[in-house]
């Protein structure tokens, strides 16, 4: 089964950090948001993944051609030219970078491997900066069932601030902090796809979100998995340090692997 992360976006709500390194770089507990995704996805069994690269590209390059260093203790003997292992941790991942532009938009950016996608049954996609304890092999069963083209995890968004019921005199009659959103559920991400999808996506300047979702929903092609867990995108400081302080405290509830 093969994942796709959309991973090429500018980041422009969290622009301090984006403006030095992509979105999925940014880090919670010393990992990049992207690491911590494919972890999400390994955990369950998902282990081959193909990134869509676009604004500072690069920095991810970097990052998984020194994986291996970035993950072990070494020393570097300087005078023999030589590197010791000490320890070694190695994920059992295939992870394949592909240039989808710096301006492509989301749904061109799956076109843009739809060749790495086309002899595939099925194939999974999503965001590179959202994370949740989303039961993936429970999606994948779904989606096999229902035998439609597309699935799509329907999460309800957190919502920011608290409530205030207020009555005619003013007297606030209830607070709720931070209740549920009440805007109903959304997309989540978390995409379980045929690669038959692909053919919706018109060009480079084609949003996934739009015409692709918008026709597959009008055509009783698109799926609802509905996930009640813990889901949260990192599109603000705010988010950022939110994932913090739940990876620092130890109780991250996206964190499924051992």
């Amino acid at each position: 089964m093969k994942v796709v992360i959309l991973a090429g976006g500018f980041g422009t709500r969290i622009s301090d950090e984006s403006t030095v390194v992509p979105k999925p770089m940014i880090e919670i507990g010393g990992r990049p948001i992207l690491w911590h995704i494919m972890k999400i996805y390994s955990a369950h069994g998902f282990n081959e993944f193909i990134i869509c690269l676009g604004h500072r590209g690069y920095v991810i390059k970097e990052y998984f051609s020194n994986y291996f260093l970035h993950m072990s203790d070494v020393t570097f003997n300087m005078a023999g030219n030589s590197m010791e292992v000490h320890r070694e941790t190695a994920e059992p991942w295939r992870v394949t970078l592909v240039d989808t532009g710096d301006g492509t938009n989301t749904g061109g950016r799956l076109k843009r491997v739809a060749s790495y996608l086309r002899n595939e049954p099925c194939f999974a996609m999503t965001y590179g900066d959202g994370v949740a304890d989303i039961d993936l092999k429970a999606e994948l069963a779904f989606h096999r069932a229902h035998g439609r083209l597309a699935t799509i995890a329907a999460v309800t968004p957190p919502s920011r601030f608290g409530v205030l019921e207020i009555e005619a005199d003013g007297r606030v009659a209830s607070f709720r902090e931070k209740p549920p959103n009440e805007v109903g559920r959304i997309n989540g991400g978390f995409f379980l796809l045929s690669p038959e999808v692909l053919d919706l996506i018109a060009d480079d300047s084609t949003a996934w979100e739009q015409e692709p979702l918008e026709t597959l929903a009008s055509q009783g092609e698109l799926k609802a998995f509905l996930h009640d867990g813990f889901w949260q995108p990192m599109d603000t400081p705010r988010d950022r340090r939110l994932l913090q302080e739940h990876w620092v405290s130890g109780t991250a509830p996206w964190k499924v692997w051992a």
